[in-house]
């Protein structure tokens, strides 16, 4: 993987630290030398690695802010002692003094970077080289981690969002979702509507043939809804077998034709159960459109869905209504044959 690593120093510090650092197919390197500028890259686009100026105005400064960051608290920073006054030190008791401030300050590591004309032997120089690569592993290996971390709590956070019949969202996404995309339709001045849906008895399905045969139809009508939405569209399934699409930047009379749509394509078509099975069902239907007095989290806009859908399945079922708006298609009952 590509390695992303800030460095907070001059072009100088850089240049004088191992080649291997500036070999672009293993690490992506900047170099920021203002803390504004630097806290400002972080908190955008967070590196893997840090690499830390000692002598820099203010690099102690960012040592300690980044270390309050608990959400960036994945990052390595390596803090290079650079300062002529300290280097200058053979105090043993001193130097694990420093690097005990500096791990304190919220680097992980601290080392000593000598100029090479301080080195009196290419030994010293190598050895030093292989103490920062070393640091650099450690952060790689870190990096690693957290970004195996991320993948796992995406497939993880993607189980806990999905419908384990369906394979659409269930209910909890819907909770998650429907704010953000009533916050984006009133940001962006844009319409918004849902429709919710629920077939039409559905438990006779079931009592008829069984929970496996009803298992199947609802994996075969979310199959056929799925394929029949616009791209824009995002269904749920809210619960049993009842359905929710939420409908960005659509409004009322337009949600009314998708919903039409929906319920046409669902009763033109008997869904096959195996050779031997086909069972016709129908659905109702119920539309809302965002208003203006609708709560951010859209209760009273799903409210308002589910009292037009109680509606259709109280006047007939097989039918869409919304606030203004009545279609009606012939009724069929589910029959098998």
């Amino acid at each position: 993987m590509n390695i992303s690593i800030l460095v907070f120093g001059s072009d100088k510090f850089l240049a004088n630290l191992p080649d291997q650092i500036r070999d672009s197919t293993t690490f992506s390197v900047e170099v920021i030398a203002n803390l504004n500028q630097a806290v400002s890259r972080i908190q955008i686009t967070p590196p893997d690695i840090i690499l830390v100026q000692a002598s820099l105005h203010k690099s102690t400064d960012l040592c300690c802010w980044l270390k309050d960051q608990t959400k960036l608290s994945w990052i390595y920073c390596i803090l290079f002692e650079d300062r002529p006054e300290h280097l200058c030190q053979r105090n043993w008791e001193w130097y694990l003094d420093m690097t005990s401030t500096a791990l304190k300050q919220g680097a992980d590591a601290y080392i000593w970077q000598i100029p090479e004309e301080k080195i009196d032997n290419k030994s010293a120089m190598s050895a030093n080289n292989r103490l920062i690569l070393a640091q650099l592993t450690v952060g790689l290996r870190k990096a690693q981690k957290y970004r195996d971390l991320l993948q796992k709590n995406d497939v993880l956070s993607a189980i806990a969002l999905a419908d384990s019949l369906t394979q659409m969202n269930n209910r909890r996404a819907l909770e998650s979702d429907l704010p953000k995309q009533i916050q984006n339709a009133r940001t962006q001045k844009n319409p918004l509507s849902l429709l919710i849906l629920d077939v039409d008895f559905f438990k006779k399905v079931n009592d008829t043939h069984g929970h496996l045969v009803g298992d199947r139809v609802l994996q075969l009508l979310s199959a056929r809804l799925r394929n029949n939405l616009r791209l824009q569209d995002i269904p749920f399934r809210y619960g049993g077998e009842e359905f929710l699409i939420i409908l960005p930047n659509t409004t009322g009379e337009e949600a009314l034709v998708v919903a039409r749509r929906l319920n046409r394509i669902v009763n033109d078509q008997p869904f096959t159960i195996n050779n031997q099975l086909t069972i016709n069902i129908t659905i109702s239907l119920g539309t809302a459109c965002l208003q203006d007095e609708d709560d951010e989290d859209g209760i009273s806009m799903l409210d308002r869905a589910d009292k037009y859908l109680l509606k259709a399945k109280s006047t007939g079922r097989n039918r869409v209504i919304s606030s203004n708006y009545l279609s009606h298609v012939p009724h069929l009952q589910p029959v098998s044959s």
